[in-house]
């Protein structure tokens, strides 16, 4: 995805004044900032600034200079993505065990479908370095015994690889908002149910205790909120009488790969756009199904549909001034 605004993050220690330092140094640089977005989160000041930077009066290189020396003075890190750092985009994989969700990125990618590349893999067990060995593509174990991640290793890595899109890919581990705020709507998970439906651990076997008929997946964006930021694709499956967890699995795993794949190409392409917690296709994105299937449309029916009454009632309406115009026709008659 390549936009013609460049895009600064600034992430620390919260405190007075951030933001005024931070727009004033780009309004003295000639830079027009588009767009703002701030936030806090568990002590962690988080700004997001879309600017204009094409009549500034300083090169890039002197623009991303001087932003740095201010967030050494304030003690933020400040992370600046002009245009041209975005057009060819790198990818980082984040897994766990599961396999099928990156097997489905790699053939991709392989095949030349992807439109970016995959620069790293980072998993917290190293069960995926083989599958990650076999594309050539590095791999980084950042667990401990117990999977337990090092985020400070991880955001190493994720600055080494120039990471411009993160993918979980059945990453099982929550990312604090230490990570989170550094990528704002570059982290991208998918879930084993139909959220808001089954947040959490445990999501196949939440919808078979809870009986459902109709069970399903969900790429969406990472937010601070487990499980809550924007949706961007689905996918459903029927649940057997007889479901039990393996069966769960083998029907929703391939809709996992397929969704997370879909949202995915949505990204890179520019497709899709996050506003107000909803994502929507762009007016400029190809045509994509981000739901069922377009085939569905042919067997879901499309009647009957509320307002059959108001139709009866109005059809009455109509005949019975048809009968009184016509009784009023009739008595107006002269005799013969």
């Amino acid at each position: 995805m390549t936009t013609d605004v460049t895009e600064i993050t600034v992430i620390g220690d919260d405190d007075t004044g951030l933001v005024a330092r931070v727009t004033s140094l780009l309004f003295e640089r000639g830079a027009n900032i588009e767009d703002l977005d701030q936030a806090v989160r568990d002590g962690v000041f988080r700004m997001y600034l879309a600017v204009d930077t094409a009549e500034m009066v300083c090169t890039e290189a002197t623009l991303r200079e001087d932003l740095h020396e201010l967030g050494e003075d304030l003690g933020l890190d400040v992370q600046v993505r002009f245009p041209a750092d975005r057009e060819t985009q790198q990818i980082a994989v984040l897994g766990t065990k599961e396999s099928h969700c990156l097997e489905a990125l790699f053939e991709a990618w392989a095949n030349d479908e992807l439109g970016a590349d995959i620069g790293v893999v980072i998993g917290n067990h190293d069960d995926l370095q083989p599958l990650a060995e076999h594309y050539d593509v590095p791999f980084h174990d950042i667990g401990d015994e117990k999977g337990q991640q090092n985020e400070e290793r991880l955001l190493e890595l994720l600055a080494e690889y120039d990471a411009d899109l993160i993918v979980l890919a059945r990453y099982m581990r929550i990312l604090s908002p230490n990570v989170v705020f550094r990528y704002e709507d570059r982290i991208i998970n998918v879930h084993p149910s139909l959220l808001p439906a089954f947040p959490g651990a445990e999501a196949y076997r939440q919808a078979i205790e809870e009986g459902v008929r109709v069970a399903g997946v969900t790429a969406h964006y990472v937010t601070t909120d487990l499980d809550q930021g924007p949706i961007i694709t689905q996918r459903a499956f029927d649940v057997p009488d007889d479901a039990e967890l393996a069966e769960m699995k083998r029907r929703g795993q391939p809709l996992e790969a397929d969704a997370l794949l879909e949202a995915v190409r949505l990204h890179l392409n520019g497709d899709v756009s996050v506003h107000r917690g909803r994502t929507s296709v762009r007016e400029n994105g190809d045509s994509y199904q981000l739901g069922l299937p377009g085939e569905m449309d042919e067997i879901t029916p499309d009647r009957p549909v509320d307002g059959i009454g108001s139709a009866v009632a109005d059809a009455q309406r109509e005949t019975e001034d048809a009968d009184e115009s016509e009784r009023e026709a009739e008595s107006e008659t002269p005799a013969n």
